[in-house]
């Protein structure tokens, strides 16, 4: 599981990573055939659980919505059987992620509210700020922007209260990094660059370096800020870095949907400008790989 993690740390998601997490749950489930404890059975289905969102989240990453969705749904039952807190709250969050790349405000909103409401996320206030920020997600989405301002509020000031505790690796990535990004998407979709801006040089100080994938989507959010601010030369300076941080590997499709948000907004404000020609040449060149 750790190598599947880091694999998509670096690189988001691909379809080598969906299909290596598909494999090892199929290994999981052949374990659930023998005789086994409670305990252990409860396990191995947390286990299929994991794998199953891995694969979900790679094909979320990759814009591939209908597969995910399935995935999900799969994983949705084995995180019911394994009856393991953390392992919903994943789940649920997962489906809150889908519902934005999908469009669908209100099941973004249904799934946010469950992952705040969950177990997890009563027990423990870390997991109540994933939850609290999902739900300032989805206020945003559908034009609450009060509602999103305090549930952003309440998922920063429960992160201040959360242990340093051992938790799933696939925790990790939530940090005050993280948090400083979904802030920036926050209030960038709130029409807030400037404090959008101020959130994603926050973030980009805190992103750990093997944190690629999570680093090159917080540019792309700093490109967007400054883009929004005026600053189009500015911009398209910050939104190039997202190819070098990348390392030439393609790049996810969600991060091809916010080069391609960025690249209309730029054509819209400074069509003309060099700058702007010489970014099209880029993305045509990054565009190209496979």
């Amino acid at each position: 599981m750790n190598q599947l993690v880091e694999a998509d740390d670096r690189q988001g998601g691909h379809a080598s990573l969906a299909a290596a997490a598909l494999e090892a749950r199929a290994k999981v489930l052949e374990l659930q055939q023998r005789n086994a404890s409670e305990r252990v059975r409860r396990a191995l289905y947390a286990l299929a659980a994991e794998f199953t969102t891995v694969s979900a989240w790679s094909c979320i990453d990759l814009r591939d919505l209908d597969k995910a969705r399935t995935y999900l749904h799969e994983s949705s039952t084995f995180a019911g059987l394994s009856q393991d807190p953390p392992t919903a709250m994943r789940v649920w969050v997962n489906m809150a992620m889908l519902a934005y790349q999908r469009k669908n405000w209100p099941e973004q909103l249904a799934a946010a509210q469950a992952a705040n409401a969950s177990p997890a996320a009563r027990r423990d206030p870390f997991f109540g700020s994933m939850g609290r920020v999902r739900l300032a997600l989805a206020h945003s989405s559908l034009g609450d922007l009060r509602a999103a301002r305090r549930s952003l509020g309440a998922a920063q000031e429960n992160y201040r209260k959360a242990a340093e505790d051992e938790r799933p690796r696939w925790t990790a990535f939530y940090g005050p990094a993280e948090l400083n990004h979904l802030a920036a998407i926050i209030l960038n979709h709130n029409g807030e660059p400037a404090e959008a801006e101020a959130m994603a040089y926050r973030s980009l100080a805190k992103i750990p370096a093997e944190f690629q994938r999570n680093r090159a989507l917080a540019t792309c959010q700093l490109a967007l800020a400054q883009l929004r601010q005026g600053e189009p030369e500015q911009a398209t300076a910050t939104a190039g870095t997202v190819f070098t941080i990348m390392e030439g590997a393609p790049l996810p499709g969600r991060m091809r949907t916010l080069i391609g948000d960025f690249h209309r907004d730029l054509f819209r404000l400074a069509p003309s400008t060099t700058y702007a020609r010489d970014w099209a040449d880029r993305m045509r060149d990054e565009w190209s790989r496979t």
